[in-house]
């Protein structure tokens, strides 16, 4: 999927702005509240979380649906070209109505869907409803439960008996839904690209290497098999380096400049195709796994960053380009060069300004929660629900198909994304796991053109002899907390169970990675003696964790968990939010951030592990 740019042959409309806005206790599609302005309108800003933009625990944790509204009209010399709305991400189901009609659904929050208006649309206003359903159970991703992940866990608390309904996310995060990513108007002609796909072979023989573009252009509309294609490569100064005409074939680089960690470099893919035109930014670089090294380049490459989140306040999850520029810099400052989108697939824009950074981005799909173990498969009064159980536990794999299916339509071309993340701390060691991820597994491979490596990130308590991604990943992705969790706070103790848990995953011959690590801190707390919770601790507790990874030269690389505090539903084991932050939630830094910037500084891109 495209995204959506202003160009010669197409205009590009943002109804970002005020809309008006009304939850729904249960009567809005019986009064069909789509079908007319609401009523008792409040307002809301688009794009946002709508959770924490008004007062009250009625409004932050309503649970249901909300309706979004607003007037549209498209000037008239357009007609005549295709007219398409797009949503960037609705969380987590939206119907679109257009002057009362139902013209679209969607399941799924965090990818862009989009549907044609020519034939709905009326001259004048238009009335644009978006009805928006926050509701999550066994057959959403993420996946909703029973309790809430942290009260679930803690024999029933949390469980209530009132009838109303209850948001339950069965994961660490806070449950931020509305229309969190832009909404725009685009037109194209109407034999139009619907797709362009762009790999590279690179000739790394040379002093300076040289590369062949492999290129395919999706032609859709009614004269699509008459109409002519031309692709031209540009550099990054504006000249035009190489050409090629046809919808699919070969371009020769004889020298290239490739995308770097930390050194990015894009080329411009200008296609022109009939009377469209649209131009792709792309970045030419290799990633590939070899025995126990991960190769960008074909040199071994050392991750160093965090698990994120889309999380600020007031917005939410809602799009902030301020503080995507501004976690940037941050990660630059402190020598990171990667990062996880945990739990979903993060912005557009965002993952076009890590092209453009040079920032390397594990890209995860919405699967977290995939574990009835946590409180959300609490079942009260009896045992738990085994998690891939056919008739009690999730039904996602469908939905979980899906999707990959747009993730990777959405991102094939993105030159820092150089890593598919399947799930998040799924129940990989159930019985019924390895049928379950198989195809899951099988379609990423399928369908990404680059033929990325894929992983599934790992809970703990699973082991190289249980953990169904020991087979399945490229390479293989930890979260482990010793010494907060499990250990904590006898760092000795958690060092020695580090240490041996990962000399067994080394059987594999498998790099191995850790995509999480961290202790819950209070910025400011602190003491003479280290405790659990003060900065102090937290410094200890990495220096521990990272001298254990030094030690095995399997290891590829360190995501501390987390970059920032993070929101999360309330519980007894949270204080406002997640705590484990290297950084405030507003960005202000802990002491081991600047633990980190010392460690990453002298942690090379390049050969940190021969």
């Amino acid at each position: 999927m495209l995204y959506p740019i202003l160009t010669q042959s197409r205009l590009l409309s943002d109804l970002s702005g005020v809309w008006d806005f009304k939850l729904d206790n249960g009567k809005g599609f019986d009064e069909k509240w789509y079908e007319a302005p609401l009523k008792d309108a409040d307002t809301m800003p688009v794009p946002a979380s709508y959770n924490d933009l008004k007062e009250g625990v009625d409004f932050r944790d309503h649970y249901g649906w909300v309706f979004y509204q607003r007037n549209i009209s498209v000037p008239a010399y357009v007609k005549s070209q295709r007219i398409v709305l797009r949503c960037a991400a609705v969380t987590h189901f939206a119907k679109i109505y257009l002057n009362g009609k139902l013209i679209c659904e969607h399941k799924g929050g965090f990818l862009p869907f989009e549907v044609e208006l020519n034939d709905v649309l009326e001259d004048g206003d238009n009335l644009l409803t978006i009805a928006v359903n926050n509701v999550i159970d066994y057959s959403t991703l993420p996946v909703g439960g029973k309790a809430n992940m942290m009260s679930g866990l803690m024999g029933g608390v949390g469980q209530s008996d009132s009838g109303k309904p209850q948001n339950n996310p069965n994961f660490d995060f806070f449950n931020y839904c509305g229309i969190t990513r832009p909404v725009k108007i685009y037109t194209t002609p109407k034999t139009y690209i619907h797709d362009i796909t762009v790999t590279s072979d690179i000739d790394f023989g040379k002093a300076v290497p040289s590369a062949t573009l492999h290129y395919e252009v999706d032609i859709e509309g009614a004269d699509k098999d008459n109409t002519a294609c031309k692709v031209e490569v540009f550099d990054a100064e504006g000249k035009k380096v190489a050409e090629a005409d046809g919808i699919s074939g070969e371009i020769k680089l004889d020298t290239v400049r490739l995308w770097q960690p930390l050194n990015a470099y894009l080329y411009r893919i200008k296609v022109t195709a009939g009377e469209d035109v649209y131009t792709l930014p792309y970045g030419v670089r290799s990633v590939r796994v070899d025995g126990i090294r991960f190769l960008i380049n074909e040199k071994p490459f050392y991750f160093k960053g965090y698990g994120k989140h889309e999380d600020t306040f007031p917005n939410g999850r809602g799009i902030n380009l301020p503080m995507n520029t501004k976690d940037i810099a941050i990660m630059k400052w402190q020598h990171a060069n990667s990062f996880r989108t945990s739990h979903y697939p993060y912005s557009e824009e965002m993952m076009r300004q890590c092209d453009e950074e040079g920032i390397v981005v594990i890209d995860e799909t919405t699967a977290v929660g995939v574990n009835l173990k946590f409180g959300g498969g609490a079942n009260f009064g009896g045992e738990r629900i085994s998690t891939f159980d056919k008739e009690h536990g999730v039904q996602t794999q469908e939905h979980h198909k899906d999707v990959i299916r747009d993730l990777i339509s959405r991102d094939k071309n993105h030159a820092c994304v150089v890593m598919w993340s399947i799930a998040n701390e799924p129940d990989s060691s159930d019985e019924g796991a390895y049928d379950y991820f198989k195809p899951l597994y099988d379609l990423a491979r399928e369908l990404d053109p680059q033929k990325r490596p894929c992983t599934l990130v790992s809970v703990q308590g699973t082991t190289a002899d249980n953990d169904c991604s020991a087979k399945l990943s490229d390479v293989i992705c930890l979260n482990r907390y010793y010494g907060w969790y499990f250990g904590g706070p006898d760092l000795e103790v958690s060092e020695e169970g580090l240490r041996k848990e990962l000399t067994d995953w080394g059987k594999l011959g498998k790099p191995v990675m850790f995509t999480e690590y961290g202790a819950d801190t209070v910025s400011g707390l602190h003491d003479t003696t280290s405790v659990m919770y003060t900065e102090e601790y937290q410094v200890e507790y990495y220096e521990m964790n990272n001298r254990v990874f030094d030690e095995f030269d399997y290891v590829v690389g360190e995501q501390a968990w987390n970059f920032a505090d993070f929101a999360t539903s309330q519980s007894l084991l949270r204080v406002q939010g997640n705590k484990k932050g290297l950084f405030t939630r507003d960005r202000k830094p802990k002491m081991v951030a600047h633990y980190f910037r010392n460690r990453w500084n002298n942690i090379p891109e390049f050969g940190y592990k021969k």
